[in-house]
């Protein structure tokens, strides 16, 4: 299919993505209705995602048209890609049987007189469906309504749109686990479920999200982390220097330090102190002294 046509179908689909992000269907039906008058092909269906579009706004429309025209739509697509696998297979079965009868006629010439095994018969299989995964049900408002929240949170700057992530699905697929193991709906799952929500629309750290909308992180993995597995790189390295200095500056104070009645302890009011001096300034300027009380373990700085 011609690249402008594929433009257009793209276009078409982030309009639909749009709508679906806003919840609000107006000029839907127009979109719809392009779409249908398009000669679609496998190859279009499955470069531009389209179908995932439509069908999430099947789900997200309350007018009957738009829903009709969806199913229509979508109907109509999988018959091309029915009709795809079902060449596959034939052709399959083509040269599979060309090869076996070259095989027992030659195999037959060979030999005639050993009896023939009885063929097992062959169990019916229920072909698998490769588009339009069935999502995890639910009847709870509450549970419902955080699914929502969670689809919004994944669909955060389109990053889905380019990735062609199915957010309805992942976003079911982290509130099942969540639930799973709390059990109910109680303030620890909401809070558990706007910690998630919250991460993955931080502006700061979109690899989070990225990782969570391409697979690298599953939705057992993100339902599970702590705020310090979700952090951001940045975030991450602040706390660590965070935590060294304090220790560095608790070892300083314990083992370097002398003793002295120099100092009175604005807790305690003891003289009983250790102090420390260290260079943290220019060389032309004086020396920092820490102070440590030996009696209640208040810590301050002189300077």
């Amino acid at each position: 299919m011609a690249a402008p046509e594929v433009e257009e179908v793209l276009r078409i689909a982030r309009k639909l993505d749009k709508m679906v992000t806003k919840k609000s269907t107006d000029g839907a039906l127009d979109l719809l209705n392009q779409l249908k008058n398009m000669s679609m092909s496998l190859d279009m269906l499955q470069s531009t995602r389209i179908g995932m579009s439509v069908n999430a706004l099947r789900k997200q429309s309350d007018e009957e048209e738009v829903i009709t025209l969806s199913k229509t739509l979508i109907k109509s697509w999988k018959k091309l890609l029915d009709g795809s696998d079902q060449r596959g297979k034939d052709k399959i079965q083509s040269s599979s049987s060309s090869s076996s009868s070259s095989s027992s006629s030659s195999s037959s010439s060979k030999d005639t007189s050993l009896p023939k095994k009885p063929e097992s018969p062959k169990t019916p299989t229920t072909p698998k469906m490769t588009r339009f995964p069935p999502l995890p049900v639910t009847s709870d408002s509450v549970r419902t309504k955080c699914r929502e929240m969670l689809t919004a949170a994944l669909q955060t700057d389109g990053d889905h749109i380019a990735i062609g992530s199915d957010c309805e699905l992942l976003a079911a697929q982290i509130e099942e686990v969540v639930y799973g193991e709390v059990q109910n709906t109680d303030m620890k799952y909401k809070n558990r479920i706007r910690s998630r929500i919250a991460n993955l629309k931080d502006s700061k750290n979109p690899d989070l999200r990225k990782n969570v909308l391409c697979g690298a992180i599953t939705p057992e993995q993100i339902a599970n982390m702590s705020c310090e597995e979700m952090a951001s790189n940045e975030l991450k390295e602040m706390r660590k220097a965070m935590t060294k200095a304090a220790i560095q500056e608790h070892q300083m104070a314990k083992t370097g330090g002398t003793a002295t009645d120099l100092f009175t302890c604005g807790k305690c009011k003891k003289k009983n102190c250790t102090y420390t001096q260290v260079q943290t300034r220019s060389a032309d300027e004086p020396m920092t002294t820490f102070v440590l009380c030996n009696e209640c373990g208040n810590r301050w700085k002189f300077c």
